[in-house]
């Protein structure tokens, strides 16, 4: 598998992206954003859209992270995430940051190396960041967010299943590379 930056922001690259097989696929058209994405044998398996951070520069936004619906659930999403947060932290970012609004996303972005910074965006998404020191409370209590919403089944037998755990480990970034 191959993990390729198509552009930065100010590139404007835009990625079309079939509704039917990606979640926020509308979002990828959009050329304010760079874009990185997850390939196996010529084959889109997920996607990164990402921008500065507006009020702070030395920080980066990770904003949208698609895995296609039939290959979810494999890491892809965790391990194209983790290597496009140290390729902006090796590029001079000093901050990577990113909102995600349920429990698996919040699972993966931990093992990609982010960290519950306790803040929470309007939306009610949890705000994660990296560079960070891994640590159980942290990472349970942005489980324990989880608690009060209405969930689905599934997340709500991952929660379930997270209680009591130590968080899950970390894991080691793959090469990005610019296209």
């Amino acid at each position: 598998m191959e993990f390729v930056i198509l552009g930065w922001p100010e590139d404007g690259p835009t990625l079309r992206l079939d509704h039917e097989r990606f979640s926020y696929a509308g979002k990828f058209v959009m050329s304010n954003t760079g874009k990185a994405v997850a390939r196996k044998d010529g084959d889109l398996l997920g996607a990164v859209a990402f921008n500065e951070d507006r009020t702070e520069p030395d920080a980066c936004w990770l904003r949208y992270v698609t895995v296609r619906n039939d290959r979810r659930g494999e890491g892809i999403g965790a391990r194209l995430t983790a290597g496009l947060r140290a390729y902006c932290l090796d590029r001079g970012y000093e901050r990577v940051r990113i909102a995600v609004n349920n429990p698996f996303a919040y699972r993966a972005l931990y093992k990609a190396g982010f960290c519950f910074t306790g803040r929470t965006t309007g939306l009610a998404e949890l705000v994660l960041e990296a560079p960070c020191r891994p640590d159980d409370e942290p990472y349970r209590d942005g489980m324990a967010a989880f608690e009060d919403r209405d969930l689905s089944d599934p997340e709500e037998r991952l929660l379930s299943s997270e209680r009591g755990r130590r968080p899950p480990e970390r894991i080691d970034a793959p090469a990005v590379v610019e296209e």
